[in-house]
């Protein structure tokens, strides 16, 4: 089977991971290729998740390279095989290559921490409040993509109510609750859509006010999406030419860190539900 022309983030995630254990038995993809009996362009290829590799093959990548973290073999397994067919693979050819593979990824997560300042989380935003921000994007959209990515949009949000429903909690800043993108009915009908998902089990909405003072981190959004195990996590942050991917080991350590210490001075979950219901009724 020859290399694929292109890769989702989850193939080359795959890739990265073999790549790094690898590395860390202190072998070249050249002599991989001679201990596993393979050509160095099969090992390459796999590496950038451009060859489909099976679950026993990564077994055999994990003997060969002296791994002993049984969970980080099964969660590596877990992710071989082809292209996933989920829901967000009729996107591709309508959407950055990124949106697509966000929703890839948040189908796999075990847990999703976010945080923002001046925009309320992807997964809380009801359609009216999505589609005033799809209107101010730069350069403009078409209608028929401003309607490809609120529907891409609203089916993300699916995680949240589905049988075993991801576990996520989101901080958001007082200036993102004030924004009133849409005018008072959409800002009211937002802001009561946040307090009623913050009811649910598996949500827990927690507000940073004004008078918490400074923050730590940019400012900018921050997904933090947890893997089947921690070495597997990723990090999401926006930038003005679209996502980013981050999942170096001191990248995932100092999103932590900041998402602690915005936690630490966030008002507690009821708190927070209070505040946001006052807000709304001061509209």
């Amino acid at each position: 089977m020859p290399p694929s022309a292109t890769t989702t983030l989850r193939q080359q995630r795959l890739g990265i991971e073999l790549r790094r254990l690898r590395e860390s038995a202190g072998l070249t993809s050249t002599g991989a290729a001679a201990v596993l009996g393979i050509s160095q362009a099969r090992v390459s290829s796999i590496e950038s998740g451009r060859y489909p590799v099976s679950a026993e093959r990564v077994r055999t990548f994990a003997r060969t390279y002296d791994c002993a973290d049984e969970a980080l073999i099964e969660a590596l397994c877990a992710m071989t095989g082809g292209r996933t067919r989920g829901w967000w693979e009729e996107y591709r050819e309508y959407l950055p290559a990124a949106l697509v593979d966000l929703a890839e990824l948040e189908h796999h997560a075990t847990e999703l921490r976010v945080a923002l300042v001046i925009h309320i989380p992807a997964l809380l935003q009801t359609a009216d409040h999505a589609r005033v921000l799809f209107k101010e994007v730069a350069p403009p959209l078409l209608p028929y993509e401003a309607e490809h990515r609120l529907s891409h949009r609203i089916k993300r949000q699916e995680i949240l109510h589905r049988s075993r429903p991801l576990q996520y909690t989101a901080l958001i800043h007082e200036a993102a609750l004030r924004m009133a993108f849409g005018g008072p009915e959409v800002a009211r009908a937002q802001l009561e859509h946040i307090v009623g998902m913050s009811e649910r089990d598996n949500i827990t909405v927690r507000v940073l006010p004004f008078g918490c003072g400074a923050s730590p981190g940019t400012g900018q959004p921050i997904d933090y999406v947890s893997g089947a195990v921690p070495k597997l996590d990723t990090v999401q942050v926006d930038t003005h030419f679209g996502c980013e991917f981050l999942d170096a080991e001191a990248q995932l350590i100092k999103f932590r860190s900041v998402l602690d210490r915005l936690e630490a001075s966030a008002l507690k979950a009821s708190e927070s539900r209070d505040f946001i219901r006052r807000l709304a009724r001061e509209i």
